[in-house]
């Protein structure tokens, strides 16, 4: 129970950084924009209630680095109680610099460790955990993944809407890499393993390195065809949504203002992305290409209400991010577990973390995306005056 409720845990707190991060991306932007009295000038073409820079530019910040890490990590001893302290260490300076706002290059650069924590933290904890016996650290590792993206959104709206201030709820997320340290070090039963080992059980790999850097990279087109370009495609699409759509979804004539609806958005697409990823052991969905369609399909919708805003309503907008929420969840989980369980042992561990690699090569696509069609779209009179 102790090792199930630390990968939980893990999960949990692992992606609360990159979530509360970009919760906050458009009051981040925000900030920018007023400090910049030179994009007044930029601000006075705009038909629309818009940043300069547009999320994005925060999804990107909060991105780029992880990719750096999760293409090296899989070719890289796995000495984890190393990996877990960088992250751990990199998640507080991320949130300090952020919090305390020194100034915007700083914010940045707090934006960036976080990036670095997630990043090293996923790929680390995706290989190590098939090292246990046990195959439900996949489901609960999962699941807290979701709960981080629901807990982040949720915590972060709602403590800026009663009052506190950024830089307050920002501190208060220190408790994250606490709990991660205090469930590593002192609960988890680490399993054993042996550098001699050189056989190989039937459902759990050994430490022994069977594949050169060549034979690994033979692995990639089959993981590819097969897992990880639908799993990929959600991403892209998800985050082509999230940071390039939802600050143009702006209902005016609600009881939420424009910063409060973006953040209630971000808390509905979590609250699907829990749901769907908490679900392994009660719905398993092998065709994983139909979940990047249906993705595909949202993209098409969304956009299409950006620019003529046929929903009418805040409230089928926010069943429609909802749903988004559900299918990206779904294809996480799903993948995974495929991975872990179609996979050779053996293969498992660079299998799981290179995946996660290429997750992280969407998410950037998506934010270079949505920063020149934000441009576009605010320059477009709003379906909504």
């Amino acid at each position: 129970f102790k090792t199930m409720f630390s990968f939980w845990i893990f999960g949990l707190c692992n992606n609360l950084g990159y979530v509360v991060m970009l919760s906050a991306a458009h009051d981040i932007m925000a900030e920018f924009d007023e400090n910049n009295d030179s994009l007044e000038e930029i601000k006075t073409s705009y038909k629309r209630e818009c940043n300069v820079h547009g999320t994005g530019a925060i999804l990107l910040a909060d991105i780029l680095p992880s990719i750096i890490v999760k293409l090296l990590a899989p070719f890289l001893p796995l000495f984890i109680n190393l990996r877990i302290f960088l992250a751990l260490t990199a998640s507080a300076l991320g949130f300090l610099l952020v919090a305390f706002k020194w100034n915007k290059w700083l914010i940045i650069v707090g934006v960036i460790f976080t990036s670095l924590s997630s990043g090293l933290g996923e790929s680390s904890f995706l290989s190590y955990m098939v090292f246990f016996e046990t195959k439900n650290v996949i489901s609960v590792w999962s699941s807290g993944t979701g709960a981080a993206g629901l807990f982040g959104s949720f915590a972060y709206a709602t403590l800026i809407s009663v009052g506190l201030s950024p830089t307050i709820t920002l501190l208060s997320m220190l408790i994250s890499p606490a709990a991660m340290a205090v469930c590593f070090w002192l609960l988890v039963e680490h399993p054993k393993i042996r550098k001699e080992e050189v056989y190989l059980e039937e459902d759990r790999p050994t430490t022994e390195d069977k594949h050169s850097f060549k034979n690994k990279l033979k692995l990639i087109p089959h993981l590819l065809a097969v897992y990880t370009a639908p799993f990929a495609l959600v991403y892209l699409f998800e985050y082509y949504i999230n940071q390039g759509l939802f600050e143009l979804l702006y209902f005016p004539k609600t009881f939420l203002d424009h910063h409060s609806q973006y953040r209630w958005y971000q808390v509905l697409y979590q609250t699907g992305v829990f749901i769907s990823r908490s679900s392994m052991n009660l719905v398993k969905i092998n065709n994983t290409w139909l979940l990047a369609i249906l993705q595909g399909l949202n993209v098409i919708l969304l956009t299409f209400e950006v620019v003529n805003g046929y929903m009418k309503y805040l409230i089928i907008a926010m069943i429609f991010i909802l749903w988004e929420g559900l299918v990206a969840g779904a294809s996480y989980v799903n993948t995974y577990r495929r991975i872990a369980s179609e996979i050779a042992p053996d293969e498992r561990e660079f299998s799981m973390s290179m995946n996660s690699f290429w997750d992280s090569i969407m998410i950037t696509l998506a934010g270079s995306i949505a920063l020149p069609f934000h441009e576009y779209f605010c320059k477009l009179k709003s379906p909504y005056s």
